[in-house]
């Protein structure tokens, strides 16, 4: 692959993760509707939005695909389940000044997909990869013994987020048809809850100012891009390349939470994060590391057969 199609990628990366990161932003604007309500508006606008983009750009074939297929159609609700609790634990936890637990538990996700992939995948880890999955949770259990608390609302958006992506490996489907058919499969309950919802509700499109339903419906861009940025970044550079990006999302939500929202950064907060952070280096450490032994024995292999 060509040096453009890498600055591209890299470009493309940085784009998704960071708009992951500023997210929480546009949550904020709608503090005044319910979380369930969002997530409503979100499934719709992003089914109305991904179904623009395939009409745009193709993609018929693969859901047709996907449809006769009844196992992965199977997997494909499974996973929109996930994701949808995902989104609505997400929205509840900025909107309700837990934006800090939010950013946590996207710390631990990549730390998390180890350890998945090592059980479901049978990946083996390596002993930097073992030490930042021990560090990592040390720190839960610090809090856990030291302050009778655990980052409940952490652990819940790693682990669907977690289980989600292992799915979706398993599925096997391009991020564009899957995203479009995991809000089809949602669409049904998002409607017939919108239409029992009262009249009055403040998420009901008939009743709203102008600028409240321009929002939700900005929730399907919101929702939709980043994801295609991702997908777009995932076929141009390596995942081991793409895997240092990560932490630009977490690293913005943190930053909004304590320098602009003035969420409390208490001792508990700063002890599991420092663990954290910590099994984070070591774990970049060793995806960097290993990454360049990879291109030392390709490059040794290279040329030994040239000789």
């Amino acid at each position: 692959m060509n040096e453009q199609e890498n600055r591209k990628g890299i470009m493309l990366a940085i784009a998704a993760y960071s708009m992951w990161g500023f997210a929480p932003l546009y949550f904020k604007l709608l503090s005044d509707v319910s979380p369930t309500e969002i997530l409503l508006h979100r499934i719709i606008w992003s089914f109305v939005f991904m179904l623009l983009v395939l009409i745009v750009t193709g993609g018929a074939a693969n859901i047709r695909a996907v449809l006769k297929r009844p196992k992965q159609l199977a997997i494909l609700t499974v996973t929109s389940t996930l994701i949808a609790g995902n989104w609505l634990l997400f929205i509840w936890a900025v909107n309700n000044n837990h934006m800090l637990d939010a950013s946590l538990g996207y710390y631990i996700n990549p730390l998390l997909n180890v350890l998945l992939g090592m059980v479901f995948l049978s990946e083996r880890l390596r002993p930097l990869q073992w030490l930042a999955v021990a560090l990592a949770s040390l720190g839960v259990l610090v809090q856990l013994i030291s302050f009778g608390s655990l980052p409940i609302v952490s652990i819940a958006l790693a682990v669907s987020f977690g289980v989600y992506a292992l799915l979706r490996k398993k599925v096997n489907i391009d991020a564009k048809s899957g995203l479009f058919l995991e809000t089809a499969i949602l669409m049904p309950v998002a409607l017939a809850y919108l239409a029992w919802m009262p009249a009055n509700g403040s998420a009901s499109m008939l009743t709203n100012p102008w600028d409240l339903n321009l929002l939700l419906m900005a929730a399907g861009i919101i929702t939709s891009l980043p994801l295609l940025c991702f997908a777009g970044a995932a076929v141009r550079i390596p995942l081991s390349v793409l895997g240092f990006f990560q932490y630009i999302g977490p690293s913005i939500m943190f930053a909004l939470a304590v320098l602009y929202f003035g969420e409390a950064f208490s001792l508990e907060k700063s002890v599991t994060f420092g663990f954290i952070w910590c099994a984070l280096m070591v774990f970049t450490f060793d995806m960097a590391n290993n990454r360049r032994q990879r291109q030392h024995a390709h490059t040794a292999n290279t040329e030994h057969k040239t000789k």
